[in-house]
């Protein structure tokens, strides 16, 4: 005889263990409560064995019984396996698409510039690129890989860490040759550009942090210009329209390539935000994913090689790098 597998079922099942309710379960799954409450007694009836306990009183939590609290990390454990399943057929049929989130900002700055040689090394991977400033739900939104900007910690989602970054003040080289500042100080007195695309209670840095860094506390940072994506401020730096707090992994380029000027370089500002490569833990072996975060990971260690002083370069050549 066959048994039949119950996956809805077992799905609201595992659901109300982990909410201790039917109600909450039911909203995680968008049906209603009685839906699952007759999902979880079917279950039940086929067992022939009860599931859950109820405690005393108005709101008692659901409590599942002895025998249930110890199926049910097999029972998680499967639906990580159907869940990887499911992600290798996607893969499959994708036709080589892979879906990858980042920021606007992000996706002009650093990954745009670089893609080439993403498409040179895997040209049979083609990326779908998600630009957006909100955080993205992976499953729903179809996301298979990302970059985000923040303190490494992302419910759900594995992260690893892409680089570091320092935050310094830029301006166009026309606006640093015609106004030649002595001193830190003097910047408060023209007009700065302030990055609102990170809100400054998760530890974005601001113009207020990088003068207390410079052992300035009480210079005045409130008039300016404010801009909610990091590419622009520092397009609006390189318009000469006033001094920006850059993001080094932003500003690198423009930096190389003369369009922004670092000023006071001796003041070193480290911001405790970094970036890091995310994804769902259960696709960790998904090929395609790999290849495309070992990419990331690769033209980061270049960068990061190529700003140490050369006694750094050759000491790291001779113990082999960073792996």
């Amino acid at each position: 005889m066959t048994t039949p597998v119950y996956l809805n079922a077992l799905r609201a099942f595992e659901a109300s263990a982990r909410h201790q309710s039917f109600s909450a379960a039911a909203a995680e799954l968008n049906v209603t409560p009685a839906a699952v409450g007759q999902l979880v007694r079917s279950l039940e009836e086929w067992l022939g064995a009860p599931l859950f306990v109820r405690g005393t009183g108005g709101r008692a939590r659901l409590m599942a019984t002895e025998v249930a609290e110890r199926a049910l990390p097999d029972i998680r454990a499967g639906f990580d396996r159907l869940t990887l399943g499911l992600e290798r057929l996607k893969e499959g049929a994708a036709n080589g698409v892979l879906t990858v989130t980042v920021s606007p900002a992000f996706a002009a700055k650093w990954l745009l510039p670089r893609i080439e040689r993403f498409h040179a090394q895997c040209p049979e991977t083609d990326l779908r690129l998600d630009t957006s400033l909100k955080l993205m739900d992976f499953t729903a939104q179809g996301i298979d890989i990302g970059v985000r900007y923040g303190a490494g910690t992302w419910p759900g989602l594995a992260a690893e860490k892409l680089m570091d970054e320092e935050i310094y003040p830029v301006c166009s080289p026309a606006l640093a040759k015609s106004s030649q500042w002595r001193t830190p100080r003097e910047l408060a007195g023209e007009t700065l550009i302030h990055d609102l695309s990170v809100d400054s209670h998760a530890g974005f840095a601001t113009w207020q942090a990088w003068f207390e860094a410079a052992g300035i506390p009480d210079a005045a940072t409130r008039r300016g210009m404010k801009i909610n994506n990091s590419a622009a401020v520092l397009q609006a730096a390189i318009d000469g329209q006033g001094i920006a707090l850059a993001r080094s992994v932003m500003a690198r380029d423009d930096l190389a390539a003369g369009r922004l000027v670092r000023l006071f370089p001796a003041i070193s500002y480290r911001s405790a935000l970094a970036y890091y490569v995310v994804y769902r833990p259960e696709c960790a072996s998904l090929p395609r994913l790999m290849t495309f975060r070992d990419w990331l990971m690769s033209e980061a260690r270049k960068e990061t090689l190529a700003r140490k002083p050369r006694s750094e370069k050759r000491a790291s050549a001779k113990s082999g790098g960073s792996r």
